[in-house]
């Protein structure tokens, strides 16, 4: 690890005493980088459910299958495959735009349009059996539709590449770091709670497809926020510095592979630990994900109360949960706070197969939604933080790609099946059986991940030390 500005600072380094408490926090909030990344997080956050969960209650309603629903989510694996186009965002400007604003905001504003005017695609279209007509053929209307979704996840995720690398390369320390990781999991957090929440509010008097133009306006709050940041002074450095140039084969193998010779170089054998964790910490949580919407629309939840609880006391659990995680990395570092994260994010999995059990009763969701929001905001910044604290500089959106799709890339595989599964457990049972029984399941399913936390406390401490506040 390095100790250049922007760069996790060695582990034992020095630090220079800091100020404790909420004076050190509102000092960081007058930053505009702050406030920036805080704009930034929720405009990451707002696609991702559109496409996702939120898509699930939208197509349950419109009577698609609970199989189609789980295939559907496969568009997903757009955020799991980023690394494969993270080098060119590294290594190149984004059209036009890259001349303007530079190479992270350029990227920044550019995914930022295609995803509005995909998502506003998608309202026009709507999730329906059917057949549409363009230019004289006919097309499968839930094709297109999907189609549309996937234009959204891969602008989604091209934006999620270059808002992480400007987080990590616009910190002046590890310390700033954490604070910039928590600012943008709240917004994220707080996009998704939009998306999540207040849009079922929203569709239940205005209707879906109204509903998702409007989300894709919000997507303008990024767009303010790109115009107004300050490019990173560490990618000015590395695009006017001597690179190889892109296309020949030193600039390809600089660009596509030594981001990962680095990586593997620095962490040695540990390299292999560290994606394994990596890639089945939050696999609970994505195996859950298409069912979670289908699930309140089979217990017959209207969705004003499902959106009422989520924006109020969800809104409150996470808030809650990232500051816990915060503190956590502040006091005891980002490993014992990983660890945290793997015990806390598969309880609330368990939580939801006692409401399927129990059957539509509002203070019950209430109380798993709590469980939910708290969890999983933690887990959120804990793995956040943690990956954040593995890259280098000069390769800092490739290899949080690398790391972000590792994260992601199991999950998404396999929670395209969600839907099947389902309908395989509730044979011979009701239906809300069987959603008891895939929850009970998936929270399982995170037991490997806490094992592999503790054997990576065990070989090796935490990769970066947070100061204490």
């Amino acid at each position: 690890m390095t100790s250049e500005a922007g760069a996790p600072a060695p582990a034992g380094a020095a630090s220079p005493p800091a100020r404790k408490g909420w004076r050190l926090v509102l000092a960081n909030l007058r930053q505009p980088k702050v406030l920036a990344m805080l704009l930034l997080g929720f405009s990451s956050g707002i696609p991702i459910y559109l496409v996702g969960n939120t898509l699930g209650y939208w197509m349950r309603e419109n009577a698609i299958e609970l199989s189609t629903i789980g295939f559907l989510s496969w568009v997903g694996l757009a955020y799991s495959l980023k690394f494969v186009w993270a080098p060119l965002v590294d290594k190149i400007d984004a059209p036009v735009l890259g001349r303007w604003l530079g190479r992270r905001r350029g990227w920044m504003l550019l995914s930022q349009l295609v995803a509005a005017a995909a998502l506003i695609g998608m309202a026009l279209v709507e999730p329906r059996q059917g057949e549409l007509l363009f230019a004289g053929v006919a097309l499968d209307q839930l094709l297109v539709f999907g189609a549309l979704a996937l234009v959204v996840a891969f602008a989604s995720a091209t934006q999620d590449i270059v808002i992480d690398a400007w987080r990590i390369e616009s910190a002046d320390s590890a310390e700033q770091q954490g604070l910039l990781t928590s600012t943008a999991t709240l917004g994220y957090r707080g996009a998704l709670l939009v998306t999540d929440s207040l849009i079922l509010i929203l569709a239940a008097h205005a209707g879906w497809s109204l509903s998702y133009e409007i989300m894709a306006l919000l997507l303008g709050v990024g767009v303010v926020a790109t115009l107004r940041a300050r490019e990173p002074q560490a990618s000015l450095i590395a695009a006017a510095g001597p690179h190889p140039a892109l296309f020949t084969a030193r600039g390809l193998f600089d660009a596509v592979i030594g981001p990962f010779v680095a990586f593997f170089r620095q962490h040695g054998r540990l390299a292999l630990l560290i994606l394994l964790t990596i890639s089945l910490y939050r696999l609970p949580d994505f195996l859950f994900g298409p069912m979670a919407n289908p699930f309140y629309a089979d217990l017959k939840m209207d969705k004003e109360t499902v959106g009422a609880v989520r924006g109020s006391f969800g809104l409150v659990a996470t808030v809650a949960g990232v500051a816990a995680a915060g503190l956590t990395a502040v006091r005891y570092g980002f490993i014992p706070t990983l660890i945290a994260g793997a015990v806390l994010g598969p309880l609330s999995n368990l939580a939801f197969a006692y409401l399927a059990l129990h059957g539509n009763d509002a203070r019950v969701f209430t109380a798993a939604m709590v469980i939910d929001n708290f969890c999983n905001g933690y887990a959120g910044v804990a793995l956040v933080g943690y990956m954040s604290s593995l890259t280098n500089i000069g390769y800092t959106a490739t290899q949080y790609a690398l790391l972000s799709s590792f994260y992601a890339l199991l999950g998404k595989l396999l929670k395209g099946l969600s839907g099947v599964a389902v309908t395989e457990l509730a044979a011979g049972r009701t239906l809300l059986e069987g959603y008891a029984l895939f929850f009970v399941g998936t929270a399982l399913v995170g037991v490997p991940a806490l094992a592999l936390c503790i054997v990576l406390a065990l070989r090796r401490p935490s990769p970066v030390s947070v100061p204490h506040a």
